[in-house]
């Protein structure tokens, strides 16, 4: 017998909540004044002015394979973008979320749907995520008892700097000899 999984709970980096935001799968949810994340092909099918008068209760849910291109002008219209993980081998979503951040400067809820995994938090956090759906069994235990994880060092820069110490900033590619 196989134990199911769990349903999602929405985490930020200040703790567990209560998640305001549904999926749908296309735009007749919007009929009323409940805040709903849809699928590209379903957000890309609303006029600006539909999406102007739903703004603050609109998200849009991109798959690995779906370009930033598509709403990059759309993003003044946006509270929330997800971003998906459906396997835990699929990165792109993390390029997506470095580029909404620092390319875009998108501002709203950067959330990470599906496969979101134990070691890919701290990443995910360093590149702009700032909520996440968790299903992952050990990861919601972790968050849980308040553990993040991640190491301390950091070889690149990223959406969220890094944590500067009294020697200076974390980066090991920025360290002077000798040091």
């Amino acid at each position: 017998m196989t134990e199911a999984t769990p349903v999602p709970r929405l985490w930020t980096p200040e703790g567990f909540r209560d998640d305001g935001w549904t999926h749908a799968e296309d735009t007749s949810a919007l009929a009323g004044n409940s805040r709903v994340i849809l699928p590209l092909h379903a957000f890309l099918e609303l006029t600006a002015d539909q999406r102007e008068a739903a703004k603050e209760r609109l998200g849009v849910l991109l798959q690995p394979g779906d370009q930033l291109e598509e709403i990059s002008d759309s993003l003044d219209q946006l509270s929330l973008v997800a971003l998906a993980f459906p396997a835990f081998n699929d990165g792109r979503s993390f390029s997506k979320a470095e580029l909404l951040r620092s390319r875009h400067g998108f501002e709203g809820a950067v959330r990470a749907t599906g496969q979101v995994l134990v070691d890919q938090l701290p990443h995910m956090l360093r590149v702009g995520f700032n909520e996440f759906e968790v299903s992952h069994p050990v990861l919601l235990k972790r968050l849980e008892a308040g553990e993040v994880g991640g190491l301390p060092l950091y070889y690149q820069p990223t959406a969220k700097p890094a944590e500067v110490s009294e020697k200076g900033a974390k980066y090991a590619w920025r360290r002077a000899a000798g040091k």
